[in-house]
């Protein structure tokens, strides 16, 4: 199936690395270009060359928590590429710990970055996009029921998942469509430091699989072709949604 990709310009926040790469490496290979960005300039121009480099991917070092990083992302994916398509909104996962153990310091550092920065992200990308424009947010199942010893993430991703679906009432009218992507285990860097924080990441790792349907933890490749698919024209009448990728594991509908 032809996703209709070819050409099309994406900003990816967060996407140096594991999932957001794994998106930009699936936009990539069905024709499109994008931006990535992300606060570690090597990483990020390690992942520009892995895509291919300036021809298909241009990378930006930049935190989501600045308020001028959404509008110098737009800006710097127009005067490149003269257009912009979509975007896919990621960012780092907050400190692990239950809700009651964090800080305030951590509560509000968590709020800058994860919730306030992907708002600020959405809203300012939202307002460059033209009419097939589309936005992802990649939250987590914590935005639907929540996962042990992960506190801030339980308290700010159903609130993300929340406006995302009002996002996307408002901009419907213009043909913007704003869904959200719930991601469940994936062996991305994140996950394997959850699972080495544990007494025993082997067996971690292997308790974590059993209770997935699938009974495995998934590639990010799958969720990146997910991902792809959701921002392309060919899923041109899915928005407000909240999409679960994660093996069946979540238990909610």
């Amino acid at each position: 199936m032809d996703l209709g990709l070819a050409d099309r310009v994406f900003l990816l926040t967060g996407a140096s690395r594991g999932l957001g790469f794994a998106t930009a490496q699936a936009l990539v290979a069905d024709g499109a270009r994008v931006v990535i960005s992300s606060r570690d300039a090597d990483r990020v121009d390690d992942a520009v060359a892995e895509l291919g480099g300036p021809e298909h991917a241009l990378g930006v070092t930049a935190d989501l928590a600045d308020p001028s990083t959404p509008r110098e992302l737009v800006h710097v994916a127009q005067e490149r590429f003269g257009r912009l398509d979509g975007a896919l909104i990621s960012v780092g996962g907050p400190a692990p710990g239950t809700a009651a153990s964090m800080s305030d310091d951590q509560w509000t550092s968590a709020f800058e970055t994860v919730f306030l920065g992907s708002v600020r992200a959405a809203r300012t990308f939202a307002s460059a996009l033209p009419e097939g424009g589309a936005i992802a947010m990649v939250l987590s199942t914590s935005a639907k029921t929540p996962l042990t010893g992960l506190g801030l993430s339980n308290g700010f991703r159903p609130g993300l998942a929340m406006v995302a679906k009002d996002m996307a009432d408002e901009f419907a009218p213009r043909g913007v469509r704003v869904l959200s992507v719930l991601p469940g285990r994936f062996m991305t860097d994140r996950n394997k430091e959850l699972f080495a924080a544990s007494d025993d990441p082997v067996e971690a790792a292997e308790r974590a699989a059993s209770a997935i349907p699938l009974r495995r933890i998934g590639e990010p490749s799958e969720f990146g072709r997910v991902a792809a698919f959701l921002l392309s024209p060919a899923a041109s009448y899915v928005t407000g949604v909240a999409v679960a990728v994660d093996g069946g594991a979540m238990r909610a509908l």
